[in-house]
């Protein structure tokens, strides 16, 4: 009955971390209710709300690369040509580039999308309800990643609980069955969590996916012109650009592995 050890910890690894996801599911919801659902969203709202602070810089690199205001080399550096930016997220990002007037993409990125002007656009989207809470995202990401861990540690708990034990073909297949319990609440609690949770985890609310769909409709994603451009790239990211420059320009320094995550 050795084995019975390895399904006692099962149960407590796979229980405690489905009561997380609850806990953390009843803390989020509901979001706030907003008072921007009926409105426009600019093109600088829009990244946000689809891709997040990075998608952001993105955007407003893009914009003034092609403006002329900025040029961005496919090597994957950024080159200051009009030191003076319209509004503040230009502004950071000129100053993420620094006194020399030449810098990393990718340095510039990481330290653009940290900025006040950034982080002032968020605190207004999460204000109107329009984008979800950093902290309420980040407890349900990590929420449901333990839930992820506790199935994998409950099939392995499982194979040792089979290898440790000397049991014959009856045995092995009752002790498995026993397993499969957890195993069943482990796939319950996210295929719960993709329904009722999964919209906690992205960067826009319920409202916020709304008014990025309405965007879409009325500018399209691919068609001509410098407006549907920067649309596209807002919502879809830098895989919307047809520069093939551009594109490698900001691929630089590892911002793939950021554009996935988000």
């Amino acid at each position: 009955m050795f084995w019975v050890l390895f399904l006692l910890v099962a149960w407590a690894v796979t229980g405690l971390n489905c009561i997380r996801l609850c806990v953390a599911a009843s803390e989020a919801a509901p979001l706030p209710e907003g008072t921007g659902s009926d409105r426009e969203l600019s093109l600088y709202e829009a990244a946000f709300l689809a891709g997040g602070p990075h998608r952001v810089t993105d955007l407003t690199l893009i914009s003034m690369h092609r403006r002329r205001r900025l040029l961005l080399a496919h090597t994957g550096w950024a080159t200051v040509v009009d030191p003076v930016g319209e509004d503040d997220l230009e502004r950071s990002v000129i100053g993420a580039i620094g006194p020399a007037g030449q810098a990393p993409i990718a340095a510039v990125r990481s330290t653009a999308s940290t900025a006040d002007a950034v982080r002032v656009l968020a605190d207004r989207l999460v204000g109107d309800g329009l984008a979800v809470p950093d902290s309420a995202r980040t407890q349900m990401v990590s929420a449901v990643r333990g839930v992820r861990a506790a199935g994998l540690a409950t099939a392995a708990l499982a194979t040792a609980a089979v290898l440790t034990a000397p049991l014959d073909g009856a045995d092995t297949g009752r002790v498995l069955a026993w397993f499969t319990l957890p195993l069943l609440l482990v796939v319950g609690c996210l295929a719960i969590a993709r329904v009722e949770v999964h919209p906690y985890t992205r960067w826009a609310s319920p409202d916020g996916r709304r008014l990025l769909g309405s965007l879409v409709t009325r500018y399209g994603t691919g068609a001509g012109g410098e407006h549907a451009l920067l649309t596209s790239v807002a919502v879809l990211g830098v895989g919307a650009l047809e520069d093939p420059e551009l594109r490698a320009a900001l691929a630089d320094g590892g911002s793939a592995s950021a554009h996935r995550s988000l």
